[in-house]
């Protein structure tokens, strides 16, 4: 069986207080910058575990929204939204800098992510406020999406990201998180949709449809309440699999 390394990244300093434990089964991590949450402090305690443990750091701004997590679209004006998505990756580029870690990537969080996926004028918004990073850092995607094919055409480095512990729709959209089903939470039923997507480039949607998904990176959530159990047996199992966690 041939062997593949695949990269897991995880979205984290987000007030869990799990990095310690899940950094170092990882390969590269979305640090919240001040969006949905995350301060200076969380975000420099985070760099530095990242930084011991050799995990590649992101930036995941979000719409300014502690209030929801970041997890509803927001009405909000195109400059103020541009000058907030600004701030949230330039306070974590500061940290970044001071530590001597270069910056990898940068992936939406939450509803903005969502919603880039299928809106033009945000995908081109937002796209303009990275666009200083295009040279380093590379934009983690949904397969297929609005935000792919225009970041593509714009030159810039991309990633197609796959969800190891998220249901998806027909539509390759993801399960919403108002329905129990959304977050996969069991570690079998996780490693076997992770394993599939590896191997086959595919997923079995929640209405059990097969339909291809090709990725580059799998998102496991650390806020999952046991996204370090989960993560523990990806790393006792997916070798059996000739599956190997990029380090």
């Amino acid at each position: 069986m041939k062997k593949i390394t695949i990269d897991i990244n995880c979205d984290v300093g987000e007030g869990i207080g799990n990095e310690a434990d899940i950094l170092p089964l990882i390969s590269s991590c979305n640090i919240a910058c001040g969006g949905h949450t995350g301060d200076a402090e969380s975000m420099a305690r985070t760099v530095a575990l990242a930084k011991k443990h050799g995990v590649l750091v992101g930036a995941h701004p979000s719409y300014p929204d502690c209030g929801n997590f970041g997890r509803t679209t927001m009405v909000i004006e195109d400059d103020l939204l541009k000058k907030d998505i600004q701030r949230q990756i330039s306070d974590l580029t500061t940290i970044l800098n001071r530590e001597q870690v270069p910056l990898n990537h940068i992936k939406a969080h939450g509803a903005l992510y969502n919603d880039l996926a299928k809106n033009p004028a945000l995908a081109d918004l937002f796209l303009s406020v990275i666009e200083p990073y295009k040279p380093s850092a590379v934009l983690y995607v949904p397969p297929d999406s609005i935000i792919a094919l225009k970041a593509k055409e714009q030159g810039f480095s991309i990633k197609f990201e796959a969800f190891a512990d998220r249901n998806y729709n027909d539509d390759l959209s993801l399960v919403s998180r108002r329905f129990p089903s959304a977050v996969i939470r069991e570690p079998k039923a996780v490693l076997d949709h992770l394993v599939a997507m590896v191997e086959k480039e595919k997923v079995i949607t929640i209405s059990g449809v097969e339909r291809a998904l090709q990725a580059d990176t799998y998102c496991l959530h650390g806020d999952t309440p046991n996204a370090f159990q989960i993560l523990m047996y990806l790393s006792k199992e997916l070798p059996k699999q000739q599956i190997y966690i990029k380090k």
